[in-house]
């Protein structure tokens, strides 16, 4: 109960320099840690592993180690895995091998060329059709399981026989009436068949699945589905090649040993040999012309195992079968196959590709011939629609042949393309597979080309289209950039369909942000919403219109440029539907927070992305998820932030009057307002250097009362809490004390609202340990809080201990006494004669008292109550289930009284000693801690005016565990 009348009288700033580090010179030489380190490759033998490198970092300084070479004893495991994946890598590379490297480079596609498998995605979703579809399904006879062990090799060798005489006319079953979806479901099911068979080693059986679906490629009746029939078989047949190869390569393995990725056909085996010929000589004996020329591209890469000239002998062969095929999409389909293949398994060998193509410039006057017209018109289809279907054949067979190919071979295609009439298709495919570079530089030929087509074949504007997109990529001649645009645009501008134009307008947009200014950027956006306003055409256009936003913002990141651009915000009008509105808002913003380098005070900005703002915070309902509303509130935020009046303060608090009121209903802005309004008064105050005129503490005040009156509008209560306390704090700093003090009774009064449980990102949890936390920091704040002349002696203070008794505290939880001994801490500091920390220009209680009789006693009186109210609690934890929590608790109030009390006093000493001896007396304490503590009691004691230490010290027995 003496507590305080005997708190150690304190003096901080010795304290404070006794408790710096010694500071100790070193001599490093010329070594320093942040130096950068020398790594150097040196062999090791450890390990028993010839020759695996190990980075051992050495630094500049040979007598330091770095401390995590030393660890692996110098040899790093990543270098050892290297070494052992790839032992010749620490051989030099010999003159042969570096030529071999230079040959083998120019056989493999690199990452520069875009792979099949980036189309099948776009080709599926565009060539759909809601006809029905018929599939003939391959039904596996039994006779092709394999027989008995027991049986001759002679009897499987008729049955293989007989089973491939009976390949075409194994037992079918036609399915009809197929909806898209059913059939794309069938040949996933084909595809699992064939995996099946193949591993309950039906080969045969494979095989025969393979022809059949083969075979579904001569198949045009529903043509606009053909080239996803095509995507889907090939991956089938793709499936195939690869088993067999790998089936064939895992006969090679000798010893465990399997061949390398580049081996020669003598070091592959006979068995495997045989094998291989053996599969070619099945495929040769396909009656139809279709699938044995399918089935063997599958397989081409298999030619490795039987000679070197094998690809190359057999792609003339396959390019010169495809002649025989009669329906004209049929065979481009096929040879853009044979192309894939090809450059897969032998990209070096371009001639082929080059005669494959040739082969069909010569056939390409079939696609005008009667047949197809009559096809066409049993099947009610336009010849332009049926000219779309070729492109993702020609596309890529041009793919592949413009892949590195020089200029010269690249005019040469354009002049014989040039040759053709009527030759849109192929101009469009030459645009979408030649390099972006090459079409710029030509960009005026091609426009030349554009204008001679005959606009009957294939649509006009798909050519700008593709045009559009190369100059999206690489920049035209500079003196023709002008004359381009005016030529597409002609074009572009007479569209009567809204899709078309749309789609063409959002290519060219790129073009001209890029190359133009505003004006004209203005006139391209004035034109598209003239096109899609009628009849709301911009309804079926929302992705081409967000498209065009992007590409605007991405170019333009001059926001008062932007913004200026006139017909800019009535474009965003045509986003009607909220969400697309939304997400067309979230980019700007995002562009806007991205980009904007130094705050602005423009008023065609603020009032451009306030109106967005307002727009993203007007989408947030009941409905709207959390994580959304946390993401518009960043936006936002990162929007407030950027505002900035420069010493126009008064404008500025207006501006986030003006926000509060659009942004109400997202918490997260009402909480960065309060903290960019404090921040404000801070700002204030540093001009003012802390001495505020009459009219900056009227505005200081205007500042505090917008926090004030926003703080009860949130929903968090420690979000209010903290608030509170740290507008309290910025109130004072500015001398406003009495609104001080109403942001701190309002903190108070809020305590007892505190729930036991809150939600903290989404779960929930125990709000102890915020409050304590919270309660800890208004305490160091309250010793700076000078008392009110109307109120009593340390009225805030008495007002939190009254809360916390109150406070409905969980059974099993000390936080209470953790609590009551941190205000043991506040009320000692309250006694010395200079606080430990002040606020500039405002007096605290040492100052207004003067360390007055009367104060103290006060405090005195306080902390009676406080130290019987942990007493008390130390006593109701004696039953056994919480020996230990008293035991810590015993400790915890133990360390209070050593480093805050007057230990010279009899009584203060006798009750430390039983708080040392309750904390061991049931064998819960730490050993180490009371050890460490009582070796800290005699340091102490050997210090000036502490000698009173070395008795307690004595009185402070170590208790053994038993």
């Amino acid at each position: 109960s003496h507590f305080l009348r005997h708190a150690r009288s304190r003096n901080y700033v010795s304290e404070s320099e006794m408790c710096k580090l010694e500071s100790v010179p070193l001599d490093f030489g010329d070594y320093h840690p942040l130096k950068p380190i020398t790594v150097t490759e040196s062999k090791t033998k450890k390990m028993n592993r010839k020759g695996s490198t190990s980075s051992t970092s050495s630094s500049s300084s040979s007598s330091m180690m770095d401390p995590l070479s030393s660890v692996l004893d110098g040899t790093d495991p990543l270098s050892l895995f290297a070494a052992a994946a790839d032992p010749v890598t620490t051989a030099p590379p010999t003159d042969g091998a570096r030529r071999k490297r230079d040959k083998d480079e120019s056989s493999v596609v690199g990452s520069d060329f875009e792979p099949w498998s980036s189309k099948r995605g776009e080709i599926l979703a565009r060539y759909t059709t809601t006809e029905k579809l018929s599939i003939n399904l391959y039904m596996g006879s039994e006779k092709g399981k394999a027989t008995s062990t027991g049986s001759a090799v002679s009897e499987k060798v008729r049955t293989r026989l007989e089973e491939l005489d009976d390949l075409e006319e194994g037992s079918q079953k036609e399915l009809l009436n197929l909806t898209q979806q059913d059939y794309m479901n069938r040949i996933e099911e084909l595809n699992q068949s064939l995996k099946d068979a193949w591993s309950s080693d039906q080969k045969v059986k494979a095989l025969k699945i393979v022809i059949q679906c083969s075979k579904l490629l001569s198949d045009t009746t529903v043509i606009q589905f053909y080239p996803s029939k095509f995507v889907l078989i090939t991956d089938i047949l793709d499936t195939f090649g690869k088993l067999v190869y790998e089936r064939i390569l895992s006969m090679c393995v000798d010893n465990r040993v399997s061949l390398p990725d580049n081996f020669s056909p003598e070091s592959v085996n006979d068995t495997a040999k045989e094998t291989c010929l053996n599969w070619f000589f099945k495929i040769a004996s396909i009656r139809e012309l279709i699938p044995r020329f399918y089935v063997e591209a599958a397989i081409l890469k298999c030619n490795k195992f039987l000679s070197k000239t094998g690809i190359s002998e057999c792609l003339p062969r396959l390019t010169s079968m495809i002649r025989g095929i009669g329906d004209p999409l049929v065979a481009v389909y096929a040879r853009a196959y044979l192309c894939r293949v090809g450059m897969e398994v032998a990209p070096q060998l371009k001639e082929s590709l080059n005669k494959n193509f040739f082969d069909f410039l010569l056939t390409f006057k079939q696609i005008h011939g009667d047949t197809v017209q009559n096809q066409l018109v049993v099947q009610c289809v336009e010849i332009p629609l049926y000219l779309t279907l070729y492109s993702p054949a020609i596309d890529w067979i041009l793919q592949c042949i413009a892949y590195h190919a020089p200029d010269v071979l690249l005019t040469e295609m354009m002049e014989r393309c040039k040759k053709l009439g009527n030759n849109a298709l192929l101009l469009n495919s030459v645009m979408s597979a030649f390099r972006a570079e090459f079409i710029a530089a030509r960009s005026m030929d091609f426009i030349g080309m554009i204008k001679e087509c005959d606009e009957s074949g294939f649509p006009k504007h798909l050519l700008f289209c593709s045009l559009g997109l190369n100059l999206a990529l690489a920049d035209p001649p500079e003196n023709d950039r002008l004359q381009i645009l005016n030529e597409a645009w002609k074009v572009i501008t007479k569209l009567k369909n809204p899709q078309d134009y749309i789609n063409c307008a959002e290519v060219w947009v790129e073009y001209t942000c890029r190359h133009f200014t505003k004006r004209e950027v203005n006139t391209v956006l004035a034109d598209v919403i003239k096109h899609m306003t009628p009849d709301r055409a911009f309804e079926d256009a929302y992705p081409q219109l967000q498209s065009i936003i992007q590409k605007v913002i991405t170019y333009i990141h001059d926001f008062a440029l932007l913004f200026s651009v006139e017909k800019f915000l009535p474009f965003l009008d045509m986003f009607q539907k909220e969400s697309v509105r939304v997400e067309v808002c979230k980019c700007i913003m995002e562009s806007f927070i991205k980009h904007q380098q130094e705050s602005t005070k423009d008023p065609v900005i603020l009032n451009a992305l306030l109106h967005i703002c307002k727009t993203m915070h007007d989408s947030v309902n009941a409905l709207t998820l959390e994580d959304e509303k946390r993401m518009l509130a960043a936006l936002i935020n990162g929007f407030i932030k950027m505002v900035s009046f420069g010493r126009d303060f008064e404008q500025q608090l207006s501006f986030y009057v003006e926000a509060r009121s659009m942004f109400c209903n997202l918490e997260p802005v009402l909480v960065q307002l309060i903290h960019s309004v404090n921040q404000l008064a801070m700002e204030t105050r540093r001009v003012m250097k802390g001495n505020h005129s009459r009219k900056t503490a009227a505005f200081v005040r205007a500042c505090v009362a917008f926090c004030f009156i926003t703080i009860p509008s949130l929903n968090s209560i420690f979000t209010r809490l903290n608030l509170y306390l740290h507008s309290g704090q910025v109130a004072l700093a500015n001398q406003c004390l009495s609104q001080a003090d109403a942001f701190f009774k309002a903190a108070v009064s809020l305590v007892p609202e505190v729930p036991k449980m809150i939600n903290v990102d989404g779960k929930m949890r125990p709000s102890d340990a915020f409050l304590l936390e919270f309660l800890c920091n208004f305490f160091s704040t309250l010793l700076v809080v000078p008392d009110h002349p109307e109120q009593g002696v340390l009225f805030l203070v008495r007002g939190l201990l009254n809360v916390i008794q109150d406070y409905t505290w969980e059974d099993n939880s000390d936080d209470k006494v953790r609590i009551y001994t941190n205000v043991l801490h506040l009320l000692s500091a309250m006694t010395q004669e200079a606080y430990i920390y002040h606020v500039d220009k405002v007096d605290s209680n040492d100052n207004l008292y003067g360390g007055d009789s009367k104060f103290l006693a006060e405090i005195n009186k306080l902390s009676e109550t406080v130290v019987s109210q942990i007493l008390d609690h130390l006593k109701t934890l004696g039953k056994e289930e919480t020996l230990k929590r008293q035991s810590q608790l015993a400790l915890y109030f133990f360390n209070t009284i050593l480093a805050h009390g007057d230990l010279r006093n009899n009584r203060l000493n006798q009750l430390s000693v039983n708080l040392w001896n309750l904390a061991q007396k049931h064998g819960f304490a730490d050993t180490k801690t009371m050890v460490k503590t009582l070796e800290y009691i005699k340091r102490r004691s050997k210090q000036p005016e502490m000698s009173h230490f070395t008795d307690l010290a004595l009185r402070l027995p170590l208790q053994s565990r038993t």
